[in-house]
């Protein structure tokens, strides 16, 4: 096995976001500003954004950093999918570091470490993978380190399970090692992929319904069914379920577009959607 780095090297930096850290930095810092936000009545506790390349999803990307713009907080737990295959149902970083074009984001290896000692203790596995290709995860953090004042640690999760008790056991662990502590909680996912604008914008709305309802079953019972689709349908329960029981009472929805907008082909597109979580 081949050594492992210190900080995980970017595997889509300049491909997915632009790689030169000047022209990335006003690239984030232009959807930030482009952001028009309703009155957001409470403390964001965690965002819902997009995953795919900048140029498809950062219009849409930048209304949920956008809630954040200014903030300082010390930690930054981010739950995305795992788009390949892994047998175990949750992974994270084996690595000590995020690198973006912007820099290195160090990952809270204390807590990580906890999270996986209180995981195991409940019969749930934590992996930790090197050298990951996975995009949903890394593709949040430029906008994170435009938008936050300051630097943050990082909690890296990736979440292949959508089994509600799976992911309601991570999510109540999750809750005990951040209550009390200044943190914020991403859950990376794009929505419905495919299929005519038309159809997913029904699709979409169905997944933000129930979003906006604040239902993690909801959300997982929409994709479940087919009603609705959404890749990190079960990082977005996850969060929703741990904002829950950190005392957030309601979601807003911010913006939802398509990648027709981008591509002009609205035969077969790719939705996104950004909302906040508030208390």
């Amino acid at each position: 096995m081949p050594e492992i780095s210190t900080a995980r090297p970017s595997p889509i930096a300049g491909r997915w976001y632009e790689g030169d850290p000047v022209r990335l930095a006003e690239e984030i810092d232009r959807y930030l500003v482009g952001a028009k936000l309703p009155v957001l009545d409470g403390e964001v506790v965690g965002v819902i954004a997009p995953h795919a390349g900048h140029i498809y999803s950062g219009e849409t990307a930048g209304y949920a950093f956008s809630a954040v713009k200014g903030k300082s907080l010390p930690l930054v737990a981010v739950l995305s999918p795992l788009h390949s295959y892994h047998f175990t149902s949750f992974l994270t970083t084996a690595h000590s570091a995020y690198r973006t074009p912007l820099g290195d984001i160090d990952v809270d290896e204390e807590m990580v470490g906890t999270l996986e000692g209180k995981l195991h203790a409940k019969g749930i596995e934590l992996t930790h993978i090197a050298y990951d290709q996975e995009h949903s995860l890394e593709i949040e953090l430029p906008f994170l380190q435009r938008a936050l004042d300051g630097d943050f640690k990082l909690l890296p999760l990736m979440v292949r399970s959508n089994d509600p008790a799976e992911l309601e056991t991570l999510a109540g662990v999750l809750a005990d090692l951040l209550a009390g502590r200044p943190c914020l909680l991403i859950a990376s996912t794009d929505l419905s992929h495919f299929h005519s604008e038309a159809r997913a914008d029904q699709m979409d709305a169905e997944i933000l319904r129930e979003v906006e309802a604040f239902s993690p079953e909801g959300v997982l019972q929409a994709e479940r069914s087919g009603k609705g689709s959404a890749c990190g349908a079960g990082a977005v329960a996850a969060v929703l379920w741990v904002c829950k029981k950190l005392g957030a009472t309601r979601v807003q929805v911010l913006h939802h577009s398509t990648s027709g907008k981008t591509t002009g082909d609205h035969d077969s597109v790719v939705g996104y959607g950004a909302a906040v979580i508030l208390k």
